[in-house]
């Protein structure tokens, strides 16, 4: 009879740990639908996933924090993080003439084009591990340059980093509703890469 308990316990805890890991994923498809709608001010949209990266890593070790520590983050992320989504709407508006001029056929246009693209992707990976460490307080340029050295010496993290941006646009591109849960996908993809690369 002993036995037959000891042999029932193992399938109620892999069932517990289902229902965690179902769990977190719904918390990452309610975070991407804050993340969306912080994301209507244009320019605010490192601020939004700052703030849902960071109510995911609460959600992740188990500490309280709901959608008012989401907008408190998110104004706090807002107050310099604007500035930096500015940066990266300028950056994206010179990738799109560059791509204007290779479809135009200038000379090393088709070159040029390609290094924005790359380029593009590569500020898009550093902006998303900046804001998956980020925390009240803290500086966005110290975030962004650490975290831009991270996207080169990390390339397999940075790499995951761009397939969750892939799943974004591809399921915008199939049905655009679904793009917006999967928003908080990718912040816990960034926040599993930088935990990744910590414990490296």
């Amino acid at each position: 009879m002993a036995q037959a308990r000891m042999k029932a316990r193992p399938p109620r805890r892999a069932s517990f740990l289902g229902g965690e890991r179902f769990a977190v994923f719904a918390e990452c498809l309610l975070t991407g639908v804050w993340i969306a709608v912080a994301c209507l001010g244009v320019v605010t949209y490192p601020a939004a996933f700052a703030a849902g990266a960071r109510h995911l890593r609460r959600r992740t070790a188990h500490e309280g924090g709901g959608v008012r520590e989401f907008v408190a983050d998110f104004r706090s992320a807002l107050r310099r993080g604007w500035a930096v989504g500015v940066a990266g709407w300028t950056a994206a508006a010179a990738v799109w003439i560059d791509v204007q001029a290779a479809r135009a056929g200038l000379p090393g246009g088709p070159f040029v084009g390609a290094v924005g693209i790359f380029a593009l992707i590569g500020l898009a990976v550093a902006l998303l591990r900046a804001a998956a460490v980020w925390t009240p307080g803290a500086s966005w340029r110290a975030l962004l340059a650490g975290a831009g050295r991270r996207t080169v010496l990390d390339p397999a993290g940075s790499f995951l980093v761009v397939c969750g941006l892939g799943v974004v646009s591809l399921s915008a591109a199939f049905v655009a509703p679904l793009a917006v849960p999967v928003l908080g996908a990718v912040a816990a993809a960034a926040v599993a890469v930088e935990e990744r690369y910590r414990h490296r």
